[in-house]
C-alpha cells in the first residue's frame, strides 16, 4: 500500500470548519514537496484540542484514493 508523508498545521478554527463540511478537502504538502489532497473526515481521527499539528503517513491505493491517515510526530 503506497503512503505519502504530509505536514499539516491547522488551528481549532480551520478544523471545525472541516468538521461542519464548510471545507470538504484538506490540500497540504507531503515532505518531498507534492501538492496532496484528501477527504477532511479523515481529520476526526488525529484532530485534538490544539488543531492538528505535525508530520502525518497518509495510506493511499495504488490508485491514489484516501484509505486511512496515521501520526508520525507532533
Amino acid at each position: 500500500m503506497p503512503t505519502i508523508d504530509v505536514i499539516i498545521e491547522l488551528s481549532p478554527e480551520a478544523c471545525l470548519a472541516h468538521y461542519e463540511g464548510r471545507a470538504g478537502m484538506v490540500h497540504t504538502l507531503s515532505l518531498d514537496g507534492r501538492s496532496v489532497a484528501f477527504p477532511a473526515e479523515a481529520l476526526r481521527r488525529v484532530v485534538r484540542r490544539d488543531g492538528v499539528h505535525g508530520v502525518f503517513r497518509l495510506h493511499v491505493s495504488p490508485e491514489g484514493r484516501f484509505l486511512g491517515i496515521r501520526r508520525l510526530s507532533a
